[in-house]
Order: C-alpha cells, then structure tokens, then sequence
C-alpha cells in the first residue's frame, strides 16, 4: 500500500510517501517549496517516483482485518482521510532516516578530515626530507 501525505511544515511544503509492504514501512520525504498544485503534484509523481530514495523501513505487526465489517472499514478510510499531517509511524520512519545519515555524514567527513590531515603531514615529511639533501 502507497500512501502520499503533503503537509505544511514551515516554510516549506513537504511530501511524505509511505510504502507499506512485508510488515515494514518506509517512507521518503520530499521538500516541494510553495504550495504544489494537483497538476504538479502528479507530475513530480510520474517522474520521479520510481527515483525515489526511500529508508530503511520500520518494522510492526500489522493487524489481520479479515472480519472487518463493512462500515466500520468505511469509517476508517474516511478518518484516514480527513486526519491531518502524517501518521506516527512515518514521522518516526522519517525521523531514524535522518539519524542514520546523520550519522553517515559525520562518519565520512571524519574519514575526509583524516585522510586531509594524513596528506598534509606527508607533505610536511617529504619538505622536511628536501631540506636536510642539501645541493
């Protein structure tokens, strides 16, 4: 099940699609700017929506709705429907999503620091070499 919830979460517009499959859900946020309209909405859809990078998905046991009663399964849809910003689920999908690159990032500018520092300290080595030659 795909589900796409667009919110306004100041100054920006922002689009959360929901993908719910093998018990897990994964989501993949995406910044619109200004108000998009449906036109634009739909048209970001057929283009990039197969590009999108979606997380590593939470995991959580998902009811078994075979008995549900009719009406009752029309309430909740339409409860869905009218229910504002994103589901919690998502927002915490979402939330660990920037954590681990959060964490990625600081990892690699890390390595990128030493490995900088590392050339520079060569650097220094192989001066410190050329002086001490002579003519």
């Amino acid at each position: 099940m795909n589900r796409l919830t667009i919110y306004y979460e100041s100054p920006f517009w922002v689009g959360v699609f929901e993908d719910l499959s093998d018990a897990k859900l994964k989501t993949a946020r995406v910044v619109f700017g200004t108000e998009p309209r449906l036109e634009e909405v739909y048209e970001f859809v057929s283009r990039h929506y197969y590009g999108l990078s979606y997380g590593e998905g939470v995991c959580f046991e998902q009811a078994d709705n075979k008995d549900i009663n009719p009406k009752r399964l029309q309430r909740e849809v339409k409860r869905q429907q009218q229910s504002k910003g994103i589901s919690s689920k998502a927002q915490e999908a979402v939330r660990l999503e920037r954590e681990s690159r959060k964490i990625e990032r600081k990892k690699t500018s890390r390595e990128e620091k030493l490995e900088h520092e590392r050339q520079l300290f060569q650097k220094k080595q192989e001066k410190k070499k050329e002086k001490k030659k002579g003519h």
